[in-house]
């Protein structure tokens, strides 16, 4: 007997397969290319094969990076054919056209307007618009009970190593009131955690003169402190990412001392030798960072502070590593990621000094990984017996799986806890410490 429901190709909504790599930044960006396109009835899906195109939002940062996206691009042209490339590595389309030729398009990152017109060339809409069918918080692609807050695009910093600038542009802030608004969105949809992100979250609004814009009836600046104070307002975790040390920063550890915002800093360090700094041409003030360190810590004693750094930066004597390692000791930061540094086409650092050789660079890297993890693990055991607020981001038979307030999802640690009753993820519980291991807590629930 015929079949005349209306599931032939022509009839169905078009199908769109989505890949996004890199940084939270561009997981926002893919969050809200796949918004317009799930509010123009376009179907989402996971799997490649039976889509009718595929989406690669891509990286670009570092040469491996730019493999990894390359290699995606390759699959999904392999698994179905019609590909469209966005993101960081778009910004230099040749790159990609050179390997593939056949992709449909190639646009830059942030150009939302451009993917979405590339999207409808290849594959028209089959009906009008319906936003409604779109919830007003948009489609995410993290976990319903946290999301990436971006506050601004773009990096007027030229750090020697980094080409982020060119591949984004310069520093632009979104208006406070369109962020207060958007987390205001968030937090209404079930959001309990609020990660604020840009490429440099201390800079904020500085483009545009901190101007002032309307929320909740007043005023409020497009300042770090001003933005982070109303974030604060809205009862949920917020968490500050890639908080580059400028003294104005000093001002927002109060807010966390009286628990308007997460007791937590993302700063990208990044070295600690003068000599290095310099070259790597830093922003911020870097000179008195352990002072200020040390001043954080009395005004918020629960202060987690994660960064990351850089060795083998070309140049780097065996002094500079030294120094490296001595402040570390002193400054005993709680989470820190450590790269070996690898040369990035059109980056200024690849031409300022000798390269270090491979297997030094290789054996720097592992003595900071461990001087930094005997760091790491004492300060997870100075946890221990301690009562810890735990967001619960996975649920397992006998155990479940969250993050205090000082870890970050995908890069910090995790706290495995054991309960009298089955926990639901996005559940904030209160836990009892029982054990630390390198990386990780362990406690049993206390309150709900």
């Amino acid at each position: 007997m015929a079949n005349d429901s209306p599931t032939t190709a022509a009839a169905r909504a078009p199908k769109v397969s989505f890949v996004s790599l890199g940084c939270p930044k561009a997981l926002v960006d893919s969050e809200r290319i796949i918004t317009r396109l799930r509010a123009e009835g376009y179907e989402l899906s996971r799997q490649h094969a039976g889509s009718d195109l595929v989406l690669v939002n891509t990286c670009g940062f570092l040469d491996s990076a730019q493999a990894e996206s390359l290699a995606a691009i390759g699959e999904a042209l392999a698994e179905n054919g019609k590909v469209i490339v966005t993101g960081c590595m778009g910004a230099e389309p040749e790159k990609i056209t050179a390997r593939y030729p056949n992709v449909l398009a190639v646009t830059g990152p942030q150009q939302y307007e451009s993917v979405v017109e590339a999207v409808h060339r290849a594959l028209p809409p089959r009906h009008d618009p319906f936003v409604d069918l779109v919830p007003p918080e948009g489609i995410k692609l993290t976990p319903r009970h946290y999301a990436y807050l971006k506050i601004s695009e773009g990096c007027n910093n030229r750090c020697s190593f980094c080409i982020i600038p060119k591949l984004r542009g310069d520093l632009v802030s979104r208006p406070a009131a369109d962020v207060l608004r958007e987390a205001e969105r968030l937090v209404a949809a079930g959001v309990k955690e609020l990660l604020v992100i840009s490429q440099d979250t201390s800079a904020y609004g500085v483009d545009i003169r901190y101007a002032a814009s309307t929320w909740r009836g007043r005023e409020v600046r497009a300042k770090f402190l001003d933005l982070a104070s109303a974030l604060g307002e809205l009862g949920v975790w917020v968490r500050l990412h890639y908080v580059y040390p400028y003294p104005h920063v000093d001002e927002a550890i109060p807010l966390m001392a009286d628990g308007k915002v997460l007791p937590y800093l993302d700063i990208p360090f990044q070295h600690a030798s003068p000599d290095v700094l310099r070259r790597m041409k830093r922003p911020a003030a870097q000179e008195r960072t352990l002072e200020r360190i040390a001043r954080w810590r009395e005004i918020c004693p629960d202060l987690v502070i994660r960064s990351t750094f850089i060795v083998g930066f070309p140049g780097e004597t065996d002094a500079d590593f030294q120094l490296l390692l001595d402040w570390l000791d002193e400054a005993q930061l709680d989470r820190v990621g450590c790269f070996r540094y690898e040369p990035v086409a059109g980056a200024v650092a690849n031409d300022l000094a000798a390269p270090v050789p491979n297997d030094l660079k290789e054996e720097r890297w592992h003595r900071f990984m461990q001087r930094q993890q005997a760091i790491s693990t004492r300060r997870l055991k100075r946890k221990v017996g301690t009562r810890q607020q735990v967001i619960i981001d996975d649920v397992g038979p006998s155990v479940a799986k969250g993050r205090s307030r000082g870890d970050a999802p995908d890069i910090d640690g995790a706290v495995y806890v054991a309960s009298r009753r089955p926990l639901r993820v996005g559940e904030i519980a209160t836990v009892r410490i029982e054990r630390a291991d390198q990386y990780d807590l362990h406690g049993t629930v206390v309150g709900y």
